[in-house]
């Protein structure tokens, strides 16, 4: 027994050419798309709910501290939703890549200052540099 949404499909599916067809429907993306998503509007919420966090890993080099830790939650979160847009995945992974570019300085300065460490063991303080490397290097898997 057809349902009605399946003789719809039928119906466009005869109508548009195959690309078009095809093109219209293929909503899924990869689930590890959606997760990397996921992980950067979760990021960017948190600069809002722990700001005082992101404050004490801020370079003292740095002008405006809370401004910026509140406007990179906002990138980040944008970055997240535009990863799951097949029209914008590219931008965002580019913008992704930038932003863990700009971030390397914060995870430098958290090894350097130990009230910036967080009282993180140094292990996971060096860990985390190569973990930015890694970030950038699932971005790339959108561009």
């Amino acid at each position: 027994m057809a349902l009605a949404g399946e003789g719809f499909l039928l119906v466009v599916s005869r109508a548009l050419p195959k690309a078009v067809f095809l093109k219209k429907f293929q909503l899924m993306l990869p689930w590890h798309q959606y997760l990397f998503g996921l992980i950067f509007l979760v990021a960017g919420v948190f600069h809002f709910l722990k700001t005082d966090l992101y404050l004490r890993i801020m370079p003292p080099y740095l002008p405006s501290h809370r401004s910026l830790v509140l406007a990179s939650g906002i990138v980040e979160m944008i970055l997240g939703f535009m990863l799951l847009n097949p029209d914008t995945q590219s931008i965002a992974g580019w913008g992704i890549i930038i932003l863990m570019v700009v971030f390397l300085p914060v995870h430098f300065y958290m090894l350097q200052d130990k009230k910036a460490s967080l009282k993180l063991p140094q292990w996971v303080l060096i860990l985390r540099i190569p973990l930015q490397f890694g970030l950038m290097f699932w971005a790339y898997q959108y561009v």
